[in-house]
């Protein structure tokens, strides 16, 4: 058949929103198949970050039964490799991660998931896929399908890796300290996308700068002296205290900030006390922390530092009982590759429609650590992109004052997974072949 009669045969099969490519049509054959049951297994049956044993061992049963791919397991922990390798060229990265989160499903969906589960944390809570995770893993078998079926398009190696904890922004460390970049081909490029529940459903962003933000958890225990709550001079009452931190922590932003360098730090836990009547001897505050920058990441982190040993000295409190501030987890500013962002974006825009290829904005700070991934010291280019997942209608009836669309991480969360895994899916081939065609050569740093 001649390729131009092929294209047509694959648009009339595809429809128009996937009518741009001739594998497009493949890729939805697949979904209708069995990538659409697998979304519904693992939309089922999440688990908590570095807990995905199930889910780990499903992927790495689904990669395995791709042609010439090799895979190793507990990579980082319940981390999943897979090598597919065809000749002598450029190395490319596709990730995917795999965790979900303590979320009690509330979206209404026939397939809601009703797991429970103990994190690393030995607390037992409900669990939930409320970031999508499960339409990046779906959509990763999809792509890895694709990619041995049109090896006569590119060479080179693709290293597929099914990422832990990137809810805990854990994972990717983890596998990198695992031997990621020594047990396996370190790649050249590494490309990764996330579903948008904002977004509409099949249309692709992608910014040539900042993507995400970086982001960092911060625990701050503040001390107290226990006493009577009648006789508050007898003690040190450390609500009080972290009532303090909390409101002076916003000058950080308000007042210290550079107005148009964005900022973010929100106190989502506050624990103190058993009972109306006795002051507590601690006070406990977990804190996100988002920025745009290394530099203001910085500065915020050592401002934090500073208003809570602030508020212990104000108070009186001796040496010893001062507040303490850890950060125990924390991700980069992801950012893309400028001239590599460029590239692909017009490739995805070939592939898809230039009508589904959005300009990139950045609404909100939320942060990934594919950051690590693409840490300068790899020398690693990177291209991550957002792929709308909410329907055209339901966007458009929500801002008219309609029922409204579930964040990430709330309850109500819920995406089409047709389109958001079809549209990631052809995405992600249409870079990889253009990362690994003919007379693919890797890009200078």
């Amino acid at each position: 058949m001649p390729l131009r009669h092929f294209f047509l045969v694959a648009a009339a099969v595809a429809g128009p929103a996937y009518a741009q490519t001739d594998y497009a049509a493949a890729v939805k054959a697949d979904y209708d198949r069995d990538l659409g049951k697998l979304w519904d297994e693992f939309h089922r049956n999440p688990e908590l970050s570095f807990k995905e044993i199930r889910t780990a061992a499903r992927m790495a049963a689904e990669l395995r039964k791709v042609s010439g791919m090799v895979v190793t397991e507990k990579v980082g922990g319940t981390g999943v490799v897979g090598v597919l390798k065809n000749g002598a060229g450029p190395v490319v990265l596709v990730r995917a991660d795999m965790d979900g989160l303590p979320v009690e499903e509330k979206s209404g969906l026939a397939n809601a998931s009703k797991a429970r589960q103990v994190g690393v944390d030995g607390v037992e809570a409900p669990v939930m896929h409320a970031c999508g995770h499960d339409t990046h893993i779906t959509a990763m078998v999809g792509t890895a399908r694709r990619l041995a079926a049109l090896k006569d398009r590119w060479q080179g190696t693709v290293v597929f890796i099914v990422q832990p904890a990137e809810e805990r922004v854990g994972g990717a460390k983890a596998m990198i300290a695992d031997g990621l970049y020594t047990r396996f081909p370190k790649p050249d490029y590494a490309v990764a996308f996330h579903v948008d529940a904002d977004g509409a459903a099949g249309v692709v962003s992608a910014s040539e700068g900042i993507q995400y933000s970086s982001s960092d958890s911060v625990n701050i225990t503040v001390p107290g002296v226990g006493a009577h709550g009648a006789s508050p001079h007898q003690g040190k009452d450390p609500v009080y205290m972290a009532s303090q931190i909390v409101i002076a922590l916003q000058g950080l932003i308000s007042r210290e900030r550079q107005p148009l360098d964005p900022g973010v730090i929100t106190v989502g836990s506050f624990h103190s006390g058993a009972k109306h009547n006795i002051i507590s001897e601690e006070a406990k505050l977990q804190v996100t922390v988002r920025a745009n920058n290394e530099a203001e990441r910085a500065r915020l982190l050592a401002g934090i530092k500073r208003v809570a040993a602030g508020v212990g000295t104000l108070n009186g409190m001796p040496a010893d009982k001062m507040p303490r501030v850890e950060v125990p987890e924390g991700t980069p500013v992801t950012t893309n590759d400028p001239a590599l962002a460029r590239r692909l974006n017009a490739v995805v825009a070939t592939a898809l429609g230039a009508e589904r290829v959005k300009p990139f904005v950045q609404e909100g700070m939320g942060a990934e650590d594919f950051a690590y991934l693409v840490e300068a010291k790899h020398g690693i280019k990177g291209y991550y992109f957002g792929v709308g997942g909410t329907p055209q209608g339901a966007l458009d009836a929500a801002k008219a004052g309609g029922p409204p669309v579930g964040s990430h991480h709330s309850p109500q969360f819920k995406i089409s997974p047709e389109p958001a895994i079809v549209t990631g899916t052809v995405a992600t081939v249409a870079a990889v072949l253009d990362l690994l065609g003919p007379g693919a050569v890797v890009a200078a740093n």
